[in-house]
Order: structure tokens, then C-alpha cells, then sequence
């Protein structure tokens, strides 16, 4: 990253006096690790998961500059980003279950409670050993992030459940919240720490292999969100537009975990306005599958959860008035 990036400028100061934050969590000494090893960080809000504002090409503007790391995170208790992509890195996000949230089928099964017993499950099937052997990192939510280095062979991109239930992974073109990062959300407050400090390893080729893009996989053109509102009109559109923004930005805003639940929720609620007439099915679809493209759901995975929702919801119609 060159001069020209967010970095060049002096970061904006935080709300929250960094006195308010226990010492254990100003992240400059973990940033600063972190690019030691390579890998490439980003300033993330104080308290928060998203880039700070400025950040608007984050892949890009990340860096392993220890004097851009010092002159930003000496300004303000920031989170930290770790750009995947650039840093060579594939974690494997093991997330925990909301409240009263059960295992979907068919990973409704005995001792399967969280993520990390799906892919405990997942490589018994497969008779293939534990991949728990590399840098490992606690989530605020009791979660793991195991991160890997990807087989040279392969580019591979962001997945949502394409292993099993509660099962993410961010490589090219994602992030994941570092350690020494401190999370306050009203989903979850906490941590990220360290619980493994071992050498990176590389991703096992069996799951590298089940994560790699399906070369069969359709490709679309994606349109951008605004040119496909113009094209809303007909009866209810009032009604019918504040409902379809609403559901997209839902899916947009869905953090690492929720993605693909996201996408079914809002494909189910629009279907109900599809078959109530009140939006068009063509303009729902596609303003879904420009959603789930940007919060980097696989093609046919986002194609599957879609359609399965605004099935379900041209099941259930919904009127002007409910």
C-alpha cells in the first residue's frame, strides 16, 4: 500500500477514550504482529467488525507497514482487519449457535451443538484427521478461526455453510476480525485472543478441494442495485420499494455466520409480495443474487437459498396491510 491509501491521512479519533478500553485490548502491539507475519491489517471501527470509514478498498489499502500500523492504531483502540487475500491466508470461521438456534438436517445430530463439532463430524465421514494443528484463534463468541495457507494450485474465494452448518471461510476478496481485537455488539461482546500460536498450516487438500469454486458453477452479470430499483414500478411500488430495500440491505449487513440465513429471510418475506403481485419475481431475484454476490456467497450456493426461500414465500402470500 502507497501513501495515497487511508493511511496517509491522520485517522480519525474514536469516541470511546481509549482509558475506557482495558489495556489488554489496544490492539497496536497485536497489529503489528500480525504484520510481521506477513500479513496485510486494516483499521476496523473501535468496538466494531466493519473497515472504518476511509476504508473503502480495504484489500488494497491494507498494509504490513509497521510505521503506518503505529501512526493509525497509536491514534485510537482500532480493531483490527486481516485481508485475507493479500496476507495468503483461508480461515475457517467455527461459529456458535444463536439462542434456542438447533442444527439444521442433517447435522441434527447427537453432540453436534456448534461448528466445530460439524467439521468434527465432517472428517470422521471422511476419515481424515482434525485440521486443529495450525494458528487458532478465540472468537468473541466462543467461536474458532483456524487459518491456513491455501494449496498454490488453488484460488479460492469466501464460502457461507458450503462445509456444513455454522461453517464460514474467508480467503480472496475477505477479511476476518484479528486478535487483539474487542467486539461489542448486541449480538455478542468479547475477544479475539490467540489459544494456538503455531506456524500457519496449509489447508488439507480434501478441504481445499470441497471449497474450491465448481468450475461448472453459472456465472451472472450483476447489476447494480440502483439501476434495478428504477426498474421497480406498477401497483404498491411505494410499499413494494421500501420493502425490497429493507430486505437487501439485511443481506448486506449480515455479518460472517448469518449470511446465508440472511439471504433465505429476505428471499422468503419478498417472496410473499411476489405472489401477492407486488413485486415483479424477475427483479427480486436478481436484486437477491447481487446481495449475496457482494457479501461473497458462492454462485450456486446463493441460487439454491433464493430459490428455496421465495418458494416458500410465494407459499405464503403477504398483504398490503400485514
Amino acid at each position: 500500500m502507497t501513501e495515497a491509501g487511508p493511511f496517509a491521512a491522520d485517522p480519525p479519533l474514536t469516541s470511546i477514550p481509549e482509558s475506557k478500553i482495558p489495556k489488554i485490548h489496544r490492539p497496536l502491539g497485536y497489529a503489528l504482529a500480525a504484520a510481521k507475519r506477513g500479513w496485510h491489517v486494516f483499521p476496523l471501527t473501535p468496538g466494531g467488525k466493519r473497515p472504518l470509514k476511509g476504508f473503502t478498498n480495504w484489500e488494497r489499502e491494507a498494509t504490513t507497514d509497521p510505521e503506518l500500523i503505529r501512526r493509525c492504531w497509536s491514534a485510537a483502540p482500532y480493531n483490527i482487519g486481516i485481508s485475507c487475500g493479500p496476507s495468503g491466508l483461508v480461515v475457517v470461521d467455527l461459529d456458535t449457535p444463536k439462542t434456542d438456534e438447533r442444527p439444521p438436517s442433517p447435522w441434527d445430530q447427537p453432540g453436534v451443538n456448534e461448528g466445530a463439532d460439524v467439521l468434527a463430524l465432517i472428517c470422521t465421514v471422511a476419515e481424515q484427521p482434525l485440521p486443529f494443528d495450525t494458528f487458532t484463534v478465540r472468537t468473541r463468541r466462543g467461536g474458532t478461526h483456524l487459518y491456513f495457507t491455501p494449496p498454490a494450485e488453488l484460488s479460492l474465494g469466501n464460502t457461507a455453510g458450503r462445509l456444513g452448518w455454522l461453517i464460514d471461510t474467508r480467503a480472496q476478496g475477505g477479511y476476518v476480525v484479528g486478535p487483539g481485537s474487542f467486539v461489542d455488539l448486541p449480538d455478542g461482546v468479547g475477544s479475539y485472543d490467540v489459544i494456538n500460536g503455531e506456524p500457519v498450516a496449509e489447508l488439507p487438500q480434501w478441504l481445499a478441494e470441497r471449497l474450491a469454486p465448481d468450475r461448472a458453477e453459472p456465472r451472472r452479470d450483476h447489476i447494480s442495485a440502483r439501476r434495478l430499483l428504477v426498474a421497480l414500478d406498477g401497483r404498491g411500488a411505494g410499499y413494494a420499494k421500501a420493502a425490497l430495500r429493507e430486505e437487501v440491505q439485511n443481506v448486506l449487513d449480515a455479518v460472517p455466520g448469518t449470511r446465508n440465513h440472511a439471504v433465505n429471510s429476505a428471499a422468503f418475506a419478498l417472496g410473499q409480495l411476489v405472489t401477492a403481485n407486488l413485486l415483479p419475481f424477475g427483479l427480486v431475484e436478481e436484486m437477491l443474487h447481487a446481495a449475496a454476490h457482494e457479501i461473497g456467497l458462492p454462485p450456486r450456493e446463493a441460487a439454491s437459498t433464493i430459490r428455496s426461500g421465495l418458494e416458500a414465500g410465494t407459499r405464503q402470500p403477504r398483504r398490503r396491510n400485514s
